[in-house]
């Protein structure tokens, strides 16, 4: 990694992040298995701490699942709010050494430290000193993978979780990827890797085997891309501030919806949550979707649009309880709920409030 030409890229990622704040906050929660979100019969786990996951608990899981596997798990109601100062906290930290910074969630980012602003030769210390002022500042644990490519520093930051960093040189990049089953790879889920596993293709050798045709063929675009990975090839730079393209929040619920007035008071927390969003960030919307999930799981949506941006709570309310009584005559009851902005726009909110939605 000291070759001026080779970027030296950061994977950051939080241990289990959501789970630990709780376990942090509530001492008696500490080496107990912890589940972050609700335990309600339709209720998802957010989150998971370590001693959980020994059960097999895992985000997105439905609670009742969670449950059976784990019948001492404790769950823990989500709070957005800290989570997302404690992210905040952590970027900080980040600044102090670069200014080339992806953030991918609340809890991970990849950071080129290349040309750092410490002037630092080796990414392996500054992973070390990061990770060492976040445990300071925060009391929290974080793992680091570093390598030339975030393919690959993401595939290390997995490799000695919990609490530990692990660094791929360049010239270990291709035997490392080769060892790997195809399923750990980011970017290739469980149906891909199962196709995968159909077609003879078990590890990144045997990915590498494959020609670029063949995996466009099996796989159309995304075919050129595993041929890259396969071979530890990842040009993707890091992206600072990158523009996002959409905000929304939803919200499932424990009896299924079948009342107007129901559907309007289930709907108000994601319409309060994303509009926090624009009035923390300054980004206002033009497009308003409602997402609907009947009981049977079919799902829709319904969107409106403007010229100008939603430029108060009001009239985001007002969009959203049209978009709802255009579902009336319901065709089934509702089990979730969610609100989605686009088309976002870096108007300032105060200019903002002075435009109203023509409908």
């Amino acid at each position: 990694m000291s070759d001026s030409l080779v970027r030296k890229i950061i994977h950051l990622d939080m241990d289990a992040f959501y789970a630990s704040v709780e376990q942090r906050d509530q001492p008696e929660l500490r080496g107990r298995p912890v589940a972050v979100g609700g335990a309600k019969e339709r209720g998802v786990v957010a989150a998971a701490s370590y001693e959980a996951r020994q059960f097999g608990v895992r985000s997105a899981m439905p609670s009742t699942t969670a449950l059976r596997k784990c019948p001492e798990l404790v769950f823990v109601p989500p709070r957005f709010a800290v989570y997302k100062e404690i992210s905040r906290q952590i970027r900080a930290i980040f600044a102090e050494y670069t200014a080339l910074i992806e953030p991918v969630a609340l809890d991970e980012a990849y950071l080129d430290v290349t040309h750092n602003l410490q002037q630092l030769t080796s990414a392996t210390q500054i992973a070390r000193e990061i990770r060492a002022k976040i445990l300071a500042e925060t009391g929290l644990t974080a793992s680091a993978g570093i390598s030339y490519n975030k393919f690959l520093a993401k595939l290390a930051s997995d490799y000695r979780k919990p609490n530990g960093q692990f660094v791929v040189r360049p010239e270990q990049g291709l035997d490392f990827v080769a060892g790997l089953a195809v399923g750990q790879f980011h970017g290739v889920g469980p149906v891909t890797a199962a196709r995968m596993n159909q077609l003879g293709i078990f590890t990144g050798a045997d990915l590498r085997l494959q020609p670029v045709a063949f995996l466009q063929q099996q796989f159309g675009k995304a075919g050129r891309y595993y041929h890259a990975i396969a071979r530890a090839e990842d040009l993707r730079p890091v992206v600072a501030d990158r523009q996002r393209k959409s905000v929304g929040s939803e919200t499932t619920f424990a009896q299924d919806l079948t009342e107007f007035t129901d559907l309007l008071d289930g709907l108000r927390p994601a319409i309060e949550d994303v509009w926090e969003y624009c009035q923390r960030t300054g980004i206002l919307a033009r497009t308003v979707t409602l997402k609907v999930k009947f009981s049977d799981f079919q799902q829709i949506t319904r969107s409106r649009s403007s010229a100008g941006p939603v430029g108060s709570a009001p009239v985001l309310e007002r969009i959203c309880r049209e978009l709802v009584e255009g579902l009336f005559p319901l065709p089934k009851g509702v089990r979730l709920l969610g609100v989605t902005l686009s088309n976002l726009s870096t108007t300032g909110l105060a200019a903002g409030r002075q435009l109203t939605l023509s409908l």
